[in-house]
């Protein structure tokens, strides 16, 4: 059982993940997700990552975890080779996320998604009144100093896998606290999407 205190957007990705899965993790920071899906789910769990110091927190946990960088591809691994691929908060932060979800989406079975939605109300408001770039408590940056390159909703995630005939399973949207129904792409701070060819 996951305690109440792990993230919930950890919460949604692990119980979209079947018992005895195998894993792979783009942008698995310190494996803190790795680790949860492995003793929940006994999941057979390997992720990529280009910081190295969060490469030594994953080993430091027993996890197995290759250094990478994303944009450049996955051509260490082959077709279907995984369940499930994971890519939580990491596709707006890429150079050619076009090509890394792809890719993704050849490597795995399945591809769950987890990204901001910049058109949360906030966002939008501080866009509206102040007329700067919006900082909120799960876009923490500044312009100057964010990792993140693009900018996207929930709604142009959805555009962009009619236009890619990407088949979306399941969608959740996440405030820090609860999942939302009502006007996702207007009151949800994270969009995580379940995708499949």
């Amino acid at each position: 059982m996951i305690q109440p205190a792990e993230k919930l957007e950890y919460r949604v990705i692990v119980d979209l993940v079947p018992r005895g899965a195998s894993v792979l993790d783009l942008g698995c920071g310190d494996g803190e997700l790795m680790d949860l899906l492995a003793t929940r789910k006994s999941a057979n769990v390997k992720g990529i990552e280009i910081d190295e110091q969060a490469i030594y927190r994953c080993v430091a946990r027993g996890l197995s975890v290759f250094h990478g960088d994303l944009d450049t591809g996955l051509v260490d691994f082959g077709d279907r080779s995984f369940d499930f691929v994971i890519l939580d908060q990491t596709l707006q932060q890429l150079e050619r996320p076009d090509e890394v979800l792809a890719d993704a989406l050849r490597v795995g079975k399945k591809v769950i998604v987890g990204f901001p939605n910049f058109a949360h109300y906030s966002a939008r408001l501080q866009m509206l009144f102040r007329g700067r770039s919006p900082v909120t408590p799960f876009l923490p940056y500044q312009w100057h100093d964010t990792p993140n390159l693009r900018f996207f909703s929930a709604h142009d995630f959805v555009d962009y896998c009619r236009n890619k005939n990407i088949r979306i399973e399941k969608a959740v949207h996440l405030t820090a606290t609860k999942v939302v129904r009502i006007l996702p792409n207007l009151t949800s701070q994270v969009a995580i999407f379940l995708i499949a060819r």
